[in-house]
């Protein structure tokens, strides 16, 4: 199956408007942005499409028994529902499809990265009114439900965690993880042990930003898919708060696309922008931009 090819010109462009000003709204929506994304993606994802996609996750919300109580009780709700009867978790092969980091598609197929599957805790859980929130430890995103703060962490002993706050792996069907489970899944992404600022609940600007940058990862093992590198670069440029380097990476993908005037106009634009810190390294991307603008010739 071939992965989503993007929208036309102009439906992209109003599309990148609305991820914007969503995106530097007083209180972004972290469902309204995933959708956006899965459009700029996906040209078959319309404005009814989006709409459904929010109508599924309120009526996956009225599915929900009302307040069921503690954090557990949550948790067993939402594994219930979500990891159970609707069958939501993810499988190795999910890492290979782009699809996976798309919400519309992650709502339809019911599998998808850890981030988009804990999107749709998130936000079930929210629309029935649910003390939750978004856990990114390194390389694996999970959910909190209950009390937020560093103090969510396991104990001393890597006990459970307090029957106040709970963790669950959206990935795994919504299990429910021990502070042994976590410092587990800590330790095999970086080798270092649980610190408690992981547990910190995650901004939703930071989950877009994640999520692009999986989207990323994905275009950079496909370069005849450099496209969507392009629009995913493009996205995460437009939120507020995003890495400075990001405007180097994208004046090096127009190059290797062969956008050789833009790129090298991008790459003169940063260098500019670091001269202020390194003038040595912006030496070295002026010097990039004049191989660029060689290519021309």
């Amino acid at each position: 199956m071939s992965s989503p090819r993007p929208p036309l010109p102009e439906r992209s462009a109003e599309l990148r408007r609305r991820f914007a000003e969503e995106a530097r709204s007083g209180r972004p929506d972290l469902a309204t942005l995933c959708l956006l994304v899965g459009a700029v993606a996906d040209g078959t994802l319309d404005e009814t499409g989006i709409d459904a996609a929010q109508i599924e996750l309120d009526a996956l919300a009225g599915r929900l028994p009302h307040r069921p109580g503690t954090p557990h009780a949550w948790a067993s709700a939402l594994r219930d529902l979500l990891g159970e009867r609707c069958g939501f978790h993810g499988t190795p092969g999910d890492y290979r499809r782009l699809e996976s980091s798309l919400l519309h598609e992650v709502l339809r197929r019911r599998r998808g990265l850890p981030i988009l599957l804990s999107v749709v805790w998130l936000e079930v859980a929210r629309r029935a009114g649910a003390p939750v929130y978004g856990v990114g430890l390194p390389g694996h995103f999970v959910v909190g439900l209950g009390e937020t703060g560093t103090a969510a962490g396991p104990d001393a002993r890597g006990g459970a965690f307090p029957e106040r706050r709970v963790l669950v792996d959206p990935f795994d069907g919504g299990r429910v993880l021990t502070g042994a489970d976590t410092e587990l899944l800590v330790a095999g992404a970086t080798g270092a042990p649980l610190d408690p600022s992981m547990l910190v609940p995650a901004d939703p600007l930071d989950v877009v930003l994640r999520i692009l940058n999986n989207v990323r990862a994905w275009a950079e093992a496909r370069p005849e898919r450099s496209d969507v590198a392009l629009w995913a670069l493009d996205l995460s440029l437009l939120l507020p708060s995003r890495p400075a380097e990001l405007r180097y990476e994208r004046a090096r993908l127009l190059v290797r696309r062969g956008d050789f005037l833009d790129g090298a106009d991008a790459l003169e634009a940063y260098a500019e922008v670091v001269a202020t810190v390194d003038g040595p390294a912006a030496d070295r991307i002026r010097g990039e931009a004049r191989a660029a603008r060689s290519l021309l010739n």
